[in-house]
Parts: structure tokens; sequence; C-alpha cells
């Protein structure tokens, strides 16, 4: 992948063992050990990243395009790429580093050129712009409020409680309630157990628990299939790889979810696109014509017509994994607003997410994920960005789940 159409020879043959020395030495200065002899499809999707950003410095340009180029990445990983940049442009080379992540942005840029609606509205060196200034020139608007005001709902009843949850390799005996109308957010660091806790108890891996109370009835962990019947509904974070059909246009996707509109024999393609349109309506969905694929969109409409899928089935909890990878501000604003509302509605919502202000802005509780554990819980005022990392890097006082445990 490294040298795709690039390959080395050695006379008539192509030089595996010289691309071999070549790729790791290009993944090390990206600080990166991915194996280079292994299929990409054994690796995880940063090292996919890491790849992919060794086979461009491999061609040896002078100007690389990156577009997200750290979606994927974790802090360190995010980091060695900076180190990389910087010593490319050290030695003359240039970047475009296009991201929706301000943070970045202001750390590795010189000068800022901010989009809005497929026009340049500003320019400006780095040092000349604050973050809130580039998120407002983006939306056109201030940001007084990003996120809905969520603190102070009155507490419910549980909609679902599971204790000693299990799954071989990925998670150790975690106990949680979901409590309908609340935002229940989900931290950790990478590797911590965050999407594995939701897979499991949605019967998107194997997992066992000593018991499973849904609706106030107990039941035994559902299968995949399952878990939708029970209007249980997960909104993948990869949305590229799992999340939707990007060659088929949009009604096919929306539509993915919703056995109501298949008979017997037959497929009624005039309830997809009833359902389209009403997406469209509802999620503020632009993609200039209905008949387009879900690959031709951008990120931002990408994961709404996801999230149009996802709740096709109407469902009464929904697990949103990493909801705004991705994407834009307008639209993180505007998947806020959905989140927001769905839990207005009644509806148990757990949000898993690698941003920490997307945690502490949108969460009425957090549970904080370590080394496959639940480590720690927190609510309302005393949801901040210090004592989450505090429990996600063992810092804190083991939680009464742990100690429990133990």
């Amino acid at each position: 992948n490294v040298f795709l159409g690039r390959e080395l020879t050695r006379g008539l043959f192509t030089d595996r063992k010289a691309m071999e020395v070549k790729a790791r030495a290009l993944l090390a200065e990206l600080g990166s050990a991915a194996p280079v002899r292994a299929r990409l499809r054994d690796l995880p999707v940063s090292d996919w990243q890491m790849i992919e950003l060794a086979k461009a410095f491999a061609r040896q340009p002078k100007l690389i395009l990156m577009d997200e180029p750290t979606a994927v990445l974790s802090a360190t990983e995010a980091g060695n790429l900076f180190t990389r940049i910087r010593a490319f442009r050290k030695s003359g080379g240039s970047v475009i580093f296009t991201s929706h992540r301000l943070d970045e942005v202001k750390a590795i840029a010189d000068r800022v050129a901010v989009l809005r609606d497929g026009q340049i509205v500003r320019v400006e060196k780095t040092s000349a712009i604050s973050e809130n200034e580039m998120a407002e020139a983006m939306v056109g608007r201030p940001l007084a409020e990003i996120y809905p005001s969520r603190r102070g709902a009155a507490p419910r009843k549980a909609f679902l409680s599971v204790t000693g949850l299990s799954a071989p390799g990925a998670v150790e005996d975690a106990s949680l309630d979901i409590r309908e109308g609340e935002v229940l957010g989900i931290s950790g660091l990478v590797g911590s157990g965050r999407t594995e806790l939701f897979e499991a108890l949605l019967g998107l891996r194997p997992a066992k628990c000593r018991s499973f109370v849904l609706r106030g009835r107990e039941r035994r962990l559902p299968a995949a299939r399952e878990a939708w019947a029970l209007k249980l509904a997960y909104l993948t974070e990869d949305r590229k790889g799992k999340g939707l059909l990007l060659a088929k246009p949009l009604d096919q996707n929306v539509a993915l979810t919703r056995g109501a509109i298949a008979g017997a024999a037959w497929i009624d393609r005039r309830a997809e696109r009833r359902d389209l349109e009403a997406a469209v309506e509802r999620y503020d969905i632009r993609a200039g014509r209905l008949d387009v694929t879900a690959g031709a969109l951008s990120g931002g409409n990408q994961q709404k017509v996801l999230i149009a899928k996802t709740l096709g089935v109407e469902p009464d909890l929904v697990v949103f994994d990493e909801p705004t990878r991705g994407v834009d501000i307008g639209a993180k604003q505007q998947i806020y607003e959905i989140i927001a509302g769905l839990a207005a509605e009644g509806k148990a919502i757990v949000v898993i997410s690698s941003e920490m202000q997307e945690i502490v802005g949108l969460s009425d509780r957090v549970l904080v994920m370590r080394r496959g554990r639940i480590a720690g819980e927190l609510s309302g005022d005393a949801i901040t960005e210090n004592d989450i990392i505090r429990f996600a890097m063992g810092l804190e006082e083991a939680s009464p789940q742990e100690e429990a445990s133990h």
C-alpha cells in the first residue's frame, strides 16, 4: 500500500525487502510501529491512516493536502504527525491541513482560511484569530451556546440496568444504569473499552452478564437482531465502513433499518422516497439532489443520513458512538440539538466520545472507562474535564463499582 503504483524494483522484479525496509522507516518517522507485512484488514483504522500518511511522504512531495488526517488518531499519534509535518515544513515542504479540530489548526498552521457554504470567508495569520472566532466564521453567527441546555433535568427511572457485564479481552465486570430522558456520556482513553462496552450490551460482540433488566423486566442479553427489535439502536463510529452503503443512493441508506417499507416480495420505492424526503426535512440533509449516492455527500451530511437510518426504527435507546467525528461546527450544533431533542422526548441516550468538551457539554451523567472497567461516575456540575482525565488515567480513587467488584 505504501508503494502502490510506484513499487521498488531490482532488475525485472519487485524488491519486496527494500519496500519493507523503506516502509518501516517512513512509519517510524510518524511514530508508528504498524507491522509492514500485515494485511490492512487485520489492522486498526488508526494504522490505516498512518500507512496512508507514509504513502504520501514516500512520494517526496513539495505539497501535501491532508483532509481530516487526525480524525481516527489518538492524541499521541496526532502529536507524532505534527512533529513530522514540522520537519517536512522545515525542509521546504508545504501542507494544506483541512480539519474541524480547531485546536489542531491553531497548533500546526501558520495561516488559516475559513470556508462557509463553499466560499472562503476569512483568511488570517493563526496568531491573529482565536478558535472561537474561527468557529463563528464557519457558522456565520455567534457561538453563545453551542451545547443545548441540559443540566438540572429531573432524574427519571432506569430504562436499562445491567450488572456484571463482561466481554473477553475487552470489558470486565461492568455495571450501569441508563435512564429515560438522560444523556449518559461515556469517556476514557483510546483502548479503554468505551465502544466495546456497548457492543457487548447490544449483541455486537460475545458477552455475558449477571443480570440484564430492560423496561423493568429481567431478560437475557440480546443478540444484535434482537436489540433492534427491542428498539435499542447503535450509531456506529465508522459511518463509511459500517454505517452507510456509500455507493448506494440516499433513499436506500435511510431505508436500511425500516422493515415496514418492504413487502413479502418487493421493496416499496415510493415509501423509501417519502422516508428520505422526511429525513431531509427533519435533519437538514443538504444533498443538492435526492438521487445522489451517500458517498457524494460531505462528512456532516453523511452523518445526518446515518442518524436518519439509525432512528428509523424509532428506538427507545440510542447509543451515539463518536457522533460528530469528522463534521464541521455547524453540523455539530445540529447533531447536538438532535441528541438533546431525543432526550427531551424521554429517550435514553448514550454518547461515546473522545472529545472531552463534547462529553462535558452534552451529558447529564458521565461514566469513565479505564482498561475495560468503569473507573468512575460523575454527574451534573461535577462533570469537568479535569475529573474525567483523573479517572481515565487512574489518578482518582476507585469508584464504588470497582470497590464492590473486589
